[in-house]
């Protein structure tokens, strides 16, 4: 992926918040984790086409970045979309360490394990579900078959579940390498809590946030979601009054895209318990307001951080990246994906994982990678994919820049884009002055929105369920 030229400072939320304008845009879509999406991934594409990649990429030299995904959870959340299975017992996940392993040694055979490991990411699930001996296990097998790093520049994650963790674990997890943590909260009201069967006091997590700035932890994220059932815009603007005085490093506040026909977890949510239209922008509008107000940065969509935070200084300095795991400030990585579910982005392929345990195990005692489907990406894929990723990323575009950096003519190659965003422009979502495209602070909002318009997949996915926008 070319490097992006520098991105100008993030422009300043405070602006006329036109609701209407909001509502009128916020239609479904994709949150381009990946361009194509996940949609566009099929069963013709195999454990062959996988491992040719991995040879491919070899000799790029690109650094790894490694996401292993831990499925267990002890108690679910209701409004869970994740890849999950509920257990209390840790005895489980023994098999499913052994076969990660198996899967490591099968990528390693066609992989250059010279190359720097500069990423990693434990996700689920809950990766804290493991125990003390189980995660030092997984680090040992990740180290011996993958090679991971000890560089201070190294981008070491996990995501950890509050209610789970104590000071001991944060200790074992520095110790093991880790200088990054994202903690799950949601929100701290009670009656929300409740709602959503996660009962999670502020201590717990303070407790925790606190122990990680001791420890050195050079960056924290707290995850909150808004459009819970009970939530209000008075209510949530308490939870993020505590969670300015906790101080994070990052902070992601999704939006929660209530599915019960996709998860069945959320089946136990009364859909007449959610906070109607009105007042989730309500909230929206206030957590931008009030972490503007705090000093935090919005990076884009749903993600903020603080001015000297990682992903703050990489958009600043255009080497913000979008991966299946949000936002990365390690550019130009190949991403190789473990477990159940996992995808990976190697070279020009997307290759994913089975999502049910039982034929990602099959796969792997047979002996063979677990890639059940993929794609290879066509050259117009690879353009295109450029110019979604510096739109969600640097919120602006160059047409310049592009038709030199892919030999085009990008102005008549996207005209039909262009003349597609037109719209969006006369409505103060984007300003185009020459070559230049950039969305305006209400359009950074609506960034999924403005992508749209260079995806040419989406045609062909009729009737797909995408989350909300807004």
């Amino acid at each position: 992926m070319p490097v992006h030229a520098p991105a100008a400072a993030a422009a300043p939320m405070q602006t006329v918040w036109d609701e209407a304008l909001l509502r009128r845009y916020d239609t479904s879509g994709p949150r381009y984790t990946s361009y194509p999406t996940a949609l566009s991934f099929h069963d013709q594409f195999n454990q062959s086409d996988f491992t040719q990649a991995l040879v491919r990429s070899n000799a790029s030299q690109r650094p790894l970045s490694l996401y292993v995904h831990i499925p267990f959870c002890r108690k679910i959340c209701f409004y869970c979309a994740c890849n999950k299975i509920a257990t209390k017992n840790t005895a489980l996940a023994e098999p499913y360490l052994s076969r990660l392993d198996r899967e490591m040694v099968l990528t390693s055979r066609h992989l250059d394990t010279t190359r720097p490991v500069e990423q990693l990411h434990w996700g689920g699930g809950t990766p804290t579900f493991l125990n003390l001996n189980q995660m030092g296990d997984l680090i040992d097998r990740l180290d011996a078959r993958l090679g991971l790093s000890s560089s201070p520049g190294r981008d070491y994650a996990i995501e950890i579940d509050p209610r789970e963790a104590d000071v001991f674990t944060l200790r074992h997890l520095q110790s093991l390498g880790f200088n990054r943590i994202s903690l799950g909260v949601q929100d701290l009201n009670p009656l929300v809590q409740k709602a959503i069967n996660r009962i999670q006091p502020r201590v717990l997590t303070e407790t925790l946030m606190d122990e990680a700035h001791r420890l050195g932890f050079r960056s924290l994220n707290l995850d909150l979601i808004y459009g819970l059932p009970f939530q209000t815009e008075k209510s949530f603007a308490d939870t993020l009054r505590q969670v300015i005085e906790l101080n994070p490093a990052r902070l992601s506040v999704f939006n929660y895209a209530h599915l019960p026909e996709r998860f069945a977890p959320q089946r136990r949510i009364n859909a007449d318990d959610l906070p109607g239209g009105e007042e989730k922008l309500a909230i929206l509008h206030t957590t931008i307001d009030m972490l503007t107000a705090a000093d935090y940065v919005h990076i884009g969509m749903d993600h903020f951080a603080r001015p000297d935070d990682s992903l703050a200084v990489a958009q600043r300095e255009g080497s913000l990246q979008r991966n299946f795991q949000g936002y990365s400030s390690h550019a130009q990585c190949d991403l190789i994906g473990l477990g159940v579910s996992a995808i990976s982005r190697i070279d020009d392929v997307y290759a994913q994982n089975p999502s049910d345990l039982a034929s990602y195990e099959a796969a792997l005692d047979q002996g063979k990678l677990a890639t059940v489907r993929g794609l290879r990406l066509s050259h117009d894929d690879l353009i295109r994919r450029d110019v979604i990723e510096h739109l969600m990323c640097d919120m602006r575009i160059d047409l310049a820049e592009l038709s030199q950096r892919w030999n085009i003519d990008a102005p008549r190659y996207f005209e039909a884009a262009l003349e597609h965003l037109q719209s969006a422009e006369q409505d103060g979502l984007l300003i185009r002055s020459g070559d230049q495209l950039s969305a305006t602070p209400m359009g950074r909002l609506l960034i999924r929105h403005l992508a749209m318009a260079f995806d040419a997949h989406l045609p062909q996915q009729p009737g797909q369920s995408y989350s909300k926008i807004v």
